[in-house]
């Protein structure tokens, strides 16, 4: 696999020619916006199939796998262009392998809301070990708040992920409620209901583990959170649950702030099995324009996490999204859209504007004009940026990449994935 980076001149045509591929797997594997109009400073991932399959009369992705030894979740991972369907044709054909080695292995998790694209949603389950609808909300009592996660489980489990019970302390309106998480911290009558509420969803719908995102819990209460961790996780790990953290992306043990002082990662550590450190939203919504996820950023956290945890023990938080900001900022004032890495292609191609490469943030960025006159500046993701994320696992021996989210579209990401990655099954 290489990384492709479109010149002035150069077609899909042209580029095809010189890695002697055919035009329509450059196409397929990066589903491209515009099959017409690159974007100077594009970025495309570019494969070389070792061994393929042509498909015939009466063949199945079952009986291919068995030929081959390999999975069918394999075979939906070198073959996107399944979208995760089963549904083949005689002639068709199938890559079993690619060219190159593996840099590693990792598990691979990724949130969902219940309103996901099921399209969308079956194309990625082939990549994941663990599938996290989000969110269980709580009330006051204890009691959990209901989430409509039949389909998103039943997907999961027919393409063979694995799935973890997210819950956390958003409220109805989509905002992280420090007033609900003192209402649990201090009341143990109220946690030994919630606890007990959350064993019972997870044995009647068959989730494996569970994921409590907790943030911007009040200051004076960041002893009782880690006590409380420590009461889910003595309940759930002997029935053969496994317990995950959330983090804010901490840097050093005394940081301030809100986010940061209530998550104390040494007392953290000895309570829980698993963390994911939530690295991502340098820039964000209503902050400056800048990288989602610098790579000197990620590591500092990484760092000093490592203090704490042993890697192993780690999902790295990887964003599969970037942000529109209209200039000039205004700090109080502006707010930037989010959007997915295909929707930043598209403007770019859209207004012509020739994509940079930040060396230190290791993230694209380009500047555009609107149609009213309007200058603007585009930081998202793409095939370069998130070879860098993930590369960090192996480097740090991290477990696994957690993703926010999978709702929007990033197939780069999975190709990359695929090609330099082996997944852990559930």
């Amino acid at each position: 696999m290489v990384i492709h980076v479109v010149e002035p001149g150069e077609t899909l045509t042209s580029i095809a020619a010189q890695y002697q591929v055919p035009v329509s797997q450059i196409e397929n594997d990066n589903e491209l916006v515009s099959r017409s109009n690159l974007a100077v400073g594009q970025a495309l991932v570019i494969r070389f199939p070792r061994q393929v399959h042509i498909v015939q009369a009466g063949e199945s992705l079952y009986t291919i796998s068995q030929l081959y030894q390999i999975t069918q979740r394999q075979l939906y991972r070198n073959n996107p262009v399944l979208g995760g369907e089963p549904t083949i044709y005689p002639g068709q054909t199938l890559v079993i392998s690619y060219e190159g080695e593996k840099e590693g292995t990792l598990s691979v998790s990724g949130y969902a809301y219940p309103f996901i694209s099921k399209e969308l949603l079956q194309s990625v389950i082939p990549y994941l070990t663990y599938l996290i609808p989000f969110t269980y909300g709580f009330r006051t009592d204890g009691t959990l708040i209901p989430l409509g996660d039949e389909v998103l489980l039943a997907m999961a489990e027919e393409g063979g992920a694995g799935a973890l019970m997210n819950v956390s302390t958003l409220d109805e309106e989509g905002r992280f409620s420090d007033q609900l998480a003192r209402a649990i911290l201090e009341d143990v009558d109220a946690q030994d209901r919630l606890i007990a509420n959350i064993l019972a969803v997870m044995s009647e719908k068959g989730y494996a583990g569970l994921d409590i995102d907790f943030e911007y819990i009040p200051t004076d209460l960041a002893d009782a959170y880690p006590l409380f961790l420590e009461r889910v996780t003595n309940t759930l790990n002997p029935r053969g649950f496994f317990v995950m953290a959330a983090l804010a992306p901490k840097t050093w043990a005394g940081q301030p702030g809100t986010l940061f002082e209530s998550h104390d990662y040494r007392a953290i550590a000895n309570t829980v099995n698993e963390v994911l450190l939530m690295t991502y939203e340098w820039g964000y919504a209503a902050g400056p324009p800048m990288a989602v996820a610098p790579i000197p950023e990620v590591r500092k956290v990484v760092e000093y996490a490592l203090t704490e945890f042993s890697g192993d023990r780690i999902w790295l938080g990887t964003p599969t999204y970037g942000y529109n900001w209209t200039l000039p900022f205004v700090e109080g004032e502006s707010r930037a859209q989010s959007l997915s890495p295909q929707e930043a292609i598209a403007l770019a191609v859209r207004y012509g504007a020739a994509i940079e490469y930040d060396a230190d943030a290791q993230s694209p960025f380009f500047y555009y004009q609107d149609e009213e006159g309007r200058m603007h500046v585009v930081w998202f993701e793409d095939a370069r940026s998130i070879r860098a994320k993930l590369a960090l696992i192996p480097e740090y021996g991290l477990k696994g990449a957690g993703y926010w989210n999978l709702m929007r579209h990033f197939p780069q990401n999975w190709r990359i994935l695929n090609a330099l990655y082996t997944i852990r099954e559930p």
